[in-house]
């Protein structure tokens, strides 16, 4: 083989290497666990970097909070959407700026943009088909 058939021999095997990495590359693995925001840049960056992010509004003090701990945790180990955490009391400008007038507070992002907010505790099979139908 001449050098000119050697690199076009390297230049197509690199393509077809690029092409099957990005193929196998284009979604983020969300966490199986639920992930406690720090702040607002935190709770940005994971709402741009995963499809559906579940939020849970929370306080330390709510019993309704403790009540709905379980079933968030099992969500994010069930399903392939991400779970974050925001404690209110820790986190106000997050509270205030998602309208989180009560809690608990379930906010559902798909694509970056709020598509449903629950107040309140429902069931695990609620959280569930939220989750479903907007994407993950």
């Amino acid at each position: 083989m001449s050098d000119a058939e050697d690199i076009e021999q390297i230049k197509a095997q690199k393509k077809e290497e690029l092409l099957t990495d990005e193929s196998t590359d284009d979604t983020t693995v969300s966490p199986d666990e639920p992930v406690h925001v720090g702040g607002v840049g935190e709770f940005e960056s994971a709402v741009e970097e995963y499809d559906t992010v579940l939020v849970d509004f929370y306080a330390d003090w709510c019993g309704p909070c403790k009540m709905l701990e379980p079933v968030v945790e099992e969500l994010a180990a069930e399903t392939d959407a991400a779970v974050l955490k925001v404690d209110v009391d820790a986190h106000q400008e997050l509270a205030s700026q998602h309208q989180v007038r009560g809690v608990p507070t379930v906010v559902l992002f798909a694509g970056g943009e709020v598509a449903e907010q629950v107040v309140g505790v429902r069931d695990k099979s609620h959280y569930a088909s939220l989750i479903e139908r907007h994407g993950a």
